[in-house]
């Protein structure tokens, strides 16, 4: 039998919002496996998943930049050790400029990013490790992203934690970057309910099977409640299936039909998100070292 830890309750506790000993027991039964032990809590108690979708585990920032014509632009993540450090002039000019060279440039990955030279004439990859030798904390440039559109972009940063960028057609200035809060907000894992992956569809199908069985009522009944959760589960995870934020009566894809406007695209960066931080005991660490 695994050791069930204090810090694997408490993680999977922040994926699903359940108690302590719902979370210890559940890891007991699946002898210390964290993702059986969520699919299983799911199961008994109907719990979402991704609730740690927007769990901040790494600090740093989210920036962007789009052209003078606001045709191509670009989301860059810059990772840092501490909230201190995010706040730095130098670690905030330097995530801005990779913003732009990434536009400029269009590098296939990170490590042709960290290839590029910036204006200085230095490569990425040296002005980081300048930076990190000034700051004294370790960087890393985690990921970007590169839209070019004929239609328009929109950009919506909220403080330097959550970016998106939305790839639009039709409507005004103003529904582009409401649409963008809106997914801040919403946080949608895709435009609309065609291009949810069916292996994603088939694991929450096969979770809400499980739920349904244990009502004990007949299989066409099951069938029938699985159905429906799967309609109520893309209308969640579907940017056009949502309610928008600042109108809860109408779905986002009616607003858009009403402006006669579409979404092409559209991505959102959380700093940190799926990266686990580190947590230090400093008194554990004093009360060893006094041992020595």
């Amino acid at each position: 039998m695994a050791e069930i830890t204090a810090g694997m309750v408490k993680e999977l506790r922040e994926l699903t919002g359940l108690g302590m000993m719902e979370c210890k027991k559940a890891l007991t039964e699946s002898n210390g496996d964290l993702k059986a032990a969520e699919d299983l809590l799911r199961i008994k108690s109907g719990a979402k998943a991704g609730k740690a979708a927007s769990r901040v585990a790494a600090e740093g920032v989210v920036t962007s930049y789009v052209n003078v014509d606001g045709k191509v632009g670009a989301l860059v993540e810059v990772n840092c050790e501490t909230d201190f450090a995010s706040k730095n002039e130098d670690f905030l000019a330097f995530a801005k400029a990779l913003a732009q060279l990434v536009v400029e440039t269009n590098p296939a990955d990170t490590p042709a990013l960290a290839d590029a030279k910036l204006a200085s004439g230095e490569t990425v990859e040296d002005a980081r490790k300048t930076l990190v030798m000034k700051v004294g904390e370790n960087m890393s440039v985690r990921r970007f992203v590169r839209f070019q559109t004929a239609g328009k972009l929109a950009v919506y940063l909220h403080g330097s934690r959550i970016g998106v960028m939305v790839d639009s057609e039709g409507g005004d200035e103003q529904l582009g970057k409401d649409i963008a809060m809106h997914i801040a907000a919403s946080k949608p894992v895709c435009v609309s309910r065609e291009q949810v992956s069916s292996d994603l569809l088939d694991k929450e199908r096969e979770i809400y099977t499980a739920q349904a069985a244990e009502s004990g009522k007949p299989a066409e009944i099951v069938a029938k409640m699985v159905e429906g959760r799967i309609q109520k589960y893309l209308a969640e995870v579907t940017l056009l299936g949502q309610p928008f934020v600042k109108n809860p009566d109408e779905t986002v894809e009616k607003l858009l039909a009403g402006k006669k406007a579409k979404v092409n695209a559209f991505q959102m960066f959380v700093v940190g998100e799926g990266i686990e931080k580190k947590v230090t005991d400093y008194a554990a660490e004093v009360a060893a070292a006094a041992k020595v």
